[in-house]
């Protein structure tokens, strides 16, 4: 290879040379990741704020479940590439996290009514 001084694009097929090639770095997104970025952020404000503003109870405890819940499924969706998946795989891996938060609501209000009964 005669390319030692000149400026060749060594990633085409016809200055290919595997001494010196170095992969090229192709962007990903950077403009999906700051909307990521700044929608996790917006989330996470208002949870502090809310969390400062209405007082403790079970109607605190669902709104933050539910904005965890929306941070989780959003973070599946943008890091874990599920947003270019089909809808079915999509429901497959998020309706059992719903499970799971409807499960923790009723645990919450079962500990709500053992506690009402003060034994």
């Amino acid at each position: 290879m005669d390319h030692q001084n000149k400026q060749v694009d060594i990633h085409d097929e016809v200055n290919y040379d595997p001494t010196v090639w170095i992969p090229k770095a192709h962007s990903h997104g950077t403009k999906a990741l700051m909307k990521t970025f700044v929608l996790l952020s917006v989330i996470t404000i208002l949870d502090i704020f809310l969390y400062f503003s209405i007082d403790p109870g079970m109607t605190r405890n669902v709104i933050f479940i539910a904005l965890g819940v929306v941070k989780a499924a959003f973070i599946v969706y943008v890091f874990m590439h599920l947003s270019y998946e089909k809808k079915g795989l999509k429901y497959i891996i998020v309706m059992p996290m719903l499970f799971v938060v409807y499960f923790i609501a009723f645990m919450l209000k079962e500990a709500s009514f053992w506690n009402f009964l003060n034994w």
